[in-house]
């Protein structure tokens, strides 16, 4: 059982590590929105495989009674869960925008420039994704694959 732990975190630490160089590496000699849109599928992913290995410990130590069976159901579940963590929730927000990104209305600006930015168009906002923002991202990501590592080997 604690093996299986360690592969699921091996896996999101692998993830994490792929989406780190498609931002410091990868994005640093293209500076185009393609690998902005996906770096942020990445992180999707990375973050949607924590939410389904969190729900499956809380189950197994009892903090919960059943994993929902979809995603909005899971999303709610670790809402609960995580509830006095800000920078956790900051992350499940970010998550509700990644799982739909692709189908979001977006524009692309100054690709192939210093400055290249992804406009997300999302619940009536605008959400400019450049250099900056996928630096924060990164950090909350940082902060919530911690959190997440720490409860699963608790």
């Amino acid at each position: 059982m604690f093996t299986s732990k360690l592969k699921k975190m091996e896996e999101i630490i692998q993830e994490k590590i792929s989406a780190d160089h498609l931002l410091y590496v990868s994005l640093k000699y293209t500076k185009t929105c393609d690998v902005i849109l996906n770096l942020l599928l990445r992180w999707r992913k990375m973050i949607e495989t924590s939410i389904n290995e969190l729900l499956k410990h809380a189950k197994k130590k009892k903090k919960i009674s059943s994993v929902s069976s979809n995603i909005v159901g899971k999303i709610e579940q670790i809402r609960k869960l995580f509830k006095k963590d800000k920078e956790f929730l900051e992350v499940i927000d970010m998550f509700e925008m990644l799982r739909k990104v692709e189908d979001l209305r977006k524009e692309r600006i100054g690709e192939f420039r210093k400055n290249v930015t992804l406009k997300i168009f999302y619940r009536g906002k605008e959400i400019n994704v450049n250099l900056d923002q996928l630096k924060i991202y990164a950090e909350l990501l940082e902060k919530f694959i911690s959190t997440t590592k720490q409860f699963l080997l608790s």
